[in-house]
């Protein structure tokens, strides 16, 4: 597994635009080994006079992007001049590291705490460790670090008690112009900002008193100006709110002439996007307010925006078995994620920008193509697509109507209590579908394999010798491929029995023709193991393909039956 890290440091410029692409062109110029970071995303806010920079890498890379990009901020941001909404100590205000895979947090809080100590010692600028990187405890809370913001740090210094980690013991020029900045690893936080129907900061952070963990001082007679009550010890008391892991003010922002709820949620599996979203509803409506929208600031992984349309798919009480990007749509729709702007999950969601545009038309040239694309790139001279691509298509079409008879049957009148019945029918199916759609590029991928080692060189014995093992590999890639369509558009044989005994009468003739050509996939599939499985020297192996692939053949034959059993029942009956 590659090691990967994220990094999402947060500049104090969100209104100059030759400040942040200086920034941004350091960090993207930069490079460890001649490897360089993917810059994800680049996210000004003009009212906040803040920029979010998100950029992927090796753990190495990532680090030397990041320092780069607080030696630019240091140079390009004068802290002595920076006003904005949000709260910040530095030019670079937060720099956490965040594992993604192949490392662990703790190996981040390790880096962190290198990079801290080599941007002071080589760029004067102070840092605090916070999160997982903290040297004290009370400092794994960012909000620790940063109290007082920039204007606190001359007397902060001073203090033994509040003096950076790494940093100076007297303020000086340096200081001055850079602030102080916050390294840190942790692990994913969402920002988001809550939309209100309020233009009054006061009402927006009652509720954000009312969400937050840290939740609000308990005052006498529990108003909100009351004198704050003590315990025996003299601590002041809290009320704790109603999230764990969630850290939230409220703001007016002038941009948009509104009031938001803006909460970092530290534990997205504790507290999942969605959840949050539903409990500010329920705390503005109970103060008079309505939340009319969200903003998430910088990126999200896919699975929020997956699982808060699932959610929210489950409350209408809606099937769940439907294309990722609609079920993302109804995430955005019903969260309101485009309310102030346009939301375009291309370029919101971690893995959709990780992936190399160039790269997935490459992977997916064939399922890009419209159906009259497809057929004709199907009838011309070149021998791909052949006949596995197309028993993968078939196998995908199959799933998909069975898939559509579930969909539809969890919709019919009168059979609401059983909308959960089908649509994990056609969870399913979907699944199938999608599995099915990637195997008609990948059976082509492994026969433009072979043509890749019938290129190869073979003037001597040690080309022969390389070029027939490679040729053995590409032969024994190109069965099992068509062997793996046969297993997928098996299973869409159970799903087409299921929808045609119990679906929707009206589309029994669907789930016939599911079956037929899952049925016709699993019997072309097999041609082409068969083929393949010829050419193989290892003969020992390729009867074992061949005779798993008749079996599953002859499995399939049995439950087409079936199906058209009760398809010819529903329609004469």
């Amino acid at each position: 597994m590659a090691r990967i890290i994220e990094c999402v440091p947060n500049y104090s410029e969100g209104r100059d635009k030759s400040v942040i692409d200086g920034i941004v062109e350091a960090i993207s110029s930069a490079s460890f080994g001649g490897e360089k970071v993917k810059v994800l995303n680049v996210d000004p806010g003009e009212a906040t006079n803040r920029t979010v920079v998100t950029f992927v890498g090796s753990p190495e890379a990532v680090c030397e992007a990041a320092f780069k990009g607080a030696e630019a901020a240091s140079r390009l941001i004068d802290m002595r001049h920076h006003h904005g909404a949000h709260p910040r100590s530095g030019s670079t205000d937060v720099l956490p590291l965040i594992p993604i895979s192949g490392i662990t947090l703790e190996e981040c809080a390790a880096l962190a705490r290198d990079l801290a100590k080599r941007m002071y010692e080589e760029l004067g600028i102070p840092c605090y460790c916070y999160e997982a990187s903290a040297y004290k405890k009370e400092r794994k809370n960012l909000a620790v670090c940063r109290s007082g913001e920039y204007e606190a740090l001359p007397e902060k210094i001073k203090d033994p008690e509040r003096r950076p980690d790494f940093g100076p013991e007297e303020y000086n020029e340096t200081v001055a112009r850079t602030g102080a900045s916050n390294v840190g690893a942790r692990n994913f936080l969402i920002a988001v900002n809550f939309n209100l129907n309020t233009t009054s900061t006061r009402r927006a952070m009652a509720v954000a008193f009312d969400v937050r963990e840290k939740g609000r001082i308990a005052r006498e007679g529990g108003s909100l100006t009351g004198k704050p009550l003590k315990d025996e010890n003299g601590q002041t008391i809290w009320i704790p709110g109603t999230l764990k892991g969630c850290k939230a003010i409220g703001w007016f922002i002038d941009e948009y002439g509104i009031a938001q709820v803006s909460m970092n949620i530290t534990d997205i599996d504790a507290v999942p996007l969605h959840i949050a979203f539903e409990e500010v509803c329920r705390a503005a409506s109970a103060r008079g307010l309505r939340v009319t929208g969200t903003e998430i600031v910088g990126l999200v992984p896919k699975k929020v925006l997956v699982d808060a349309g699932k959610y929210f798919l489950r409350k209408q009480q809606r099937s769940l078995g439907i294309d990722e990007s609609e079920i993302i749509r109804i995430a955005v729709k019903s969260m309101g994620l485009d309310d102030l702007k346009p939301f375009d999950p291309k370029e919101k969601v971690i893995e959709y920008l990780m992936e190399d545009p160039e790269e997935m038309k490459k992977k997916e040239r064939l399922v890009r193509m419209n159906l009259k694309e497809f057929a004709k790139e199907t009838a011309s001279e070149s021998p791909a697509p052949g006949g596995g691509s197309i028993s993968a298509y078939m196998g995908a079409l199959g799933a998909a109507l069975s898939t559509m008879v579930a969909n539809l049957s969890a919709h019919k009148r009168g059979w609401d209590d059983r909308w959960e019945e089908f649509s994990d029918i056609a969870v399913k199916g979907q699944a199938l579908t999608d599995e099915l759609l990637a195997l008609v590029d990948e059976d082509t991928a492994s026969f433009d394999a072979i043509m890749a080692v019938l290129a190869m060189p073979k003037g001597t014995p040690e080309e022969k010798e390389a070029r027939a093992e490679a040729m053995e590999k590409a032969t024994l890639y190109a069965a099992q491929v068509p062997l793996k369509t046969m297993k997928a558009a098996f299973k869409a044989l159970p799903l087409a029995l299921e929808m045609a005994s119990k679906g929707n009468p009206a589309s029994a003739s669907d789930a016939g023709v599911g079956a037929l050509a899952a049925t016709a996939a699993v019997k072309g599939a097999c041609l082409n193991v068969r083929i393949n499985a010829s050419s193989l020297k290892d003969r020992d192996m390729a009867d074992a393909l061949v005779n798993e692939a008749l079996s599953i053949v002859k499995e399939a034959e049995v439950l087409e039956k079936e199906v058209l059993d009760k398809v010819n029942t529903s329609i004469e009956g």
